[in-house]
């Protein structure tokens, strides 16, 4: 089973930014960030596959980049220009998901 460990979230500003980092335990082919806010569906937000080609939600788009480092099996999404409805619990996974979620990192953002 695949381990999954997010981290980097955090409380931010309006207009801020943050770094998520995910390392996997395996290295997987295309990777991805996902997003589940209160209330809502999780969804996808960002995805990269293992040659770097990415794929970005229209409301993130332009915002944050997925970038990902195949010796350390890890992938970061690098958030800018951050907004409140950008608030959720933050998780990484395969593209298409498996069951193997990790514990999620919060990002809150409020002033």
């Amino acid at each position: 089973q695949v381990q999954l460990v997010e981290s980097g979230g955090g409380l931010v500003q309006p207009g801020g930014s943050l770094r998520l980092s995910c390392e996997a335990s395996v290295n997987i082919f295309n990777r991805g960030w996902y997003r589940q806010a209160p209330g809502k569906q999780r969804e996808l937000v960002a995805s990269i596959t293992s040659i770097g080609i990415t794929i970005y939600a229209d409301s993130v788009k332009g915002r944050f980049t997925i970038s990902r480092d195949n010796a350390k099996n890890t992938v970061y999404l690098q958030m800018n220009s951050l907004k409140p409805e950008d608030t959720a619990v933050y998780y990484c996974n395969s593209v298409p998901a498996s069951r193997s979620w990790g514990q999620g990192t919060q990002v809150t953002v409020s002033s």
